[in-house]
């Protein structure tokens, strides 16, 4: 008797690990808020080479981030994801998820980048014909553009911060 309790505790816990593995991947997932009247469904680019592999010099991972902060999302690589109209929504590789993090940014703002690398992704679909500005270390002009809706590549390397507007 003593076996089969354990064996239905077991299954009990492996069931309840599931559901929650479940319910915290879809809240992490989910679709920035509507702020505007339309947008696009975009596709994520697979991963970039050598995602996989450990940093060489032994380096815990850190998630990228922005500040001030932005609406933010995880999508796998070849996942999709909506980038509403009025956004520039900027992806970059999170190597604590293994998936893409697509940044939302619709404030217009001077946002700084943290634990931002090596090869992402850029679409620009705001709204008013703005200019946006990428800024390096020492706030000099890297690049400035204008709306446009097809993904443009960046090496996030140099680039310290992102004016929207």
């Amino acid at each position: 008797m003593r076996h089969k309790r354990s064996l239905i505790g077991a299954i009990s816990a492996l069931i309840l690990a599931l559901t929650a593995g479940v319910t915290a991947g879809s809240a992490q997932a989910a679709a920035p808020l509507d702020r505007g009247d339309a947008g696009q469904v975009l596709r994520a680019p697979a991963a970039p080479a050598g995602a996989a592999v450990a940093s060489p010099q032994g380096l815990a991972a850190v998630s990228p981030s922005v500040s001030p902060s932005a609406t933010s999302q995880h999508v796998a690589p070849g996942g999709t994801f909506y980038c509403d109209s009025g956004n520039l929504c900027a992806a970059v590789w999170d190597p604590t998820t293994a998936n893409w993090e697509i940044f939302h940014l619709y404030d217009c703002n001077r946002y700084y980048l943290s634990n931002w690398g090596n090869t992402g992704y850029y679409w620009n679909l705001q709204t008013g014909n703005p200019t946006s500005t990428f800024y390096g270390q020492s706030g000099n002009v890297i690049k400035t553009f204008k709306p446009f809706s097809e993904r443009r590549q960046q090496d996030w390397n140099p680039v310290w911060s992102i004016r929207n507007c």
